[in-house]
């Protein structure tokens, strides 16, 4: 059986440009609605609107059964929860996840929110914390794929900085990362091998070389990390109830070095601290 190779050609990694920057196109999108008495429905539409008039097409409506453009998961629930009519309160915690195909390439990535809630500043300030060390963690990722010589050492420097991190500062809780999802290559599909972990495993994986391009994608709790799927069949909930949030970029490692294939700037602000500076793919 025919099996494609997980490294892209230069080629290749040039078409993922544009499908990672509609994804990011379609994430600024929603970020200036989010606030109190919108619906999660009403921001799958604005997405959407903008993937189309890119000229692409939503890759997660060519998932199986799913039919929206985005994932939104608010609180308790971490990752592929189902836009509708649930209305966004106060000093929720919201991520949203989204991905793109133009011209039969992909794109993937995740942001999550915090709405204001001036009447609860505690929770607010609780739930920015989650969401930093989660993002914090993602370029924690990011970074080491830019140095590292097997993607085993992503999930290891991913893991190290939530550790780092030690309980939260603001509220005293210790973080948990999901174990049941991971992050992917992408490329022709949205999903590709190999796996992404977001923890550190005996294995080493495979090797990171020019050409690779992985969605990685920490999903972390300020809890348990044992979830449950909800009778949607799709949405990840924590079985203790603690508060989630999941960060993700599709990242390009080629012959100059390393791009952010869904980051407008390329992942300059995001890799600053870790003293890398990106490099467009050629």
């Amino acid at each position: 059986m025919f099996r494609r190779s997980i490294y892209k050609t230069p080629a290749q990694l040039r078409a993922m440009v544009e499908p990672g920057l509609i994804t990011a196109a379609a994430l600024d999108a929603v970020r200036p609605l989010i606030r109190p008495g919108i619906t999660t429905l009403e921001l799958d539409e604005a997405a959407n609107r903008v993937i189309v008039e890119r000229g692409g097409e939503s890759n997660f409506q060519l998932v199986r059964g799913y039919h929206h453009t985005i994932c939104v998961s608010v609180n308790a629930q971490v990752v592929h929860g189902i836009p509708g009519e649930l209305v966004l309160q106060p000093g929720d915690i919201v991520s949203v996840d989204c991905g793109a195909q133009f011209e039969g390439w992909n794109g993937d990535s995740a942001v999550t929110f915090v709405v204001p809630d001036p009447e609860r500043p505690e929770l607010v300030a609780r739930r920015e914390e989650l969401s930093r060390v989660t993002e914090g963690s993602l370029w924690a990722g990011v970074a080491a794929m830019a140095t590292a010589s097997h993607i085993g050492e992503i999930g290891t420097a991913i893991q190290e900085y939530i550790e780092a991190q030690g309980p939260s500062a603001v509220s005293g809780e210790t973080y948990g990362i999901l174990r049941e999802y991971v992050g992917h290559g992408i490329g022709r599909k949205m999903h590709e091998a190999p796996s992404v972990f977001n923890y550190r495993t005996p294995d080493p994986g495979p090797e990171i070389k020019d050409g690779l391009v992985l969605a990685i994608e920490p999903m972390v709790t300020a809890g348990g990390e044992a979830t449950y799927i909800e009778d949607d069949d799709w949405t990840v909930t924590t079985v203790d109830g603690s508060d989630g949030s999941h960060w993700e970029h599709s990242v390009a490692r080629h012959a100059g070095g390393i791009w952010v294939l869904t980051a407008a700037d390329g992942g300059a602000a995001g890799l600053a601290p870790f003293g890398i500076v990106p490099v467009p793919v050629a």
